[in-house]
């Protein structure tokens, strides 16, 4: 069984559980509509995806 060789300190103990930080997300504009989406996913306001119509969006009246 795996023992630790000594003692950790509190510094080193909490500098490795620092790391544990969130990331913001990859918002880019969409090349057809301009509209602000997640990188890699379909727009929701056009229904594009890589130059191709992916979904069908319901048009606001």
């Amino acid at each position: 069984m795996a023992v630790p060789k000594g003692k950790s300190s509190k510094a080193r103990r909490n500098s490795r559980r620092a790391n544990w930080k969130l990331t913001t997300p990859g918002i880019v504009a969409c090349p057809r509509c301009r509209a602000s989406k997640l990188a890699h996913r379909v727009c929701k306001a056009c229904g594009y995806y890589d130059g191709q119509k992916v979904l069908e969006v319901a048009q606001e009246k």
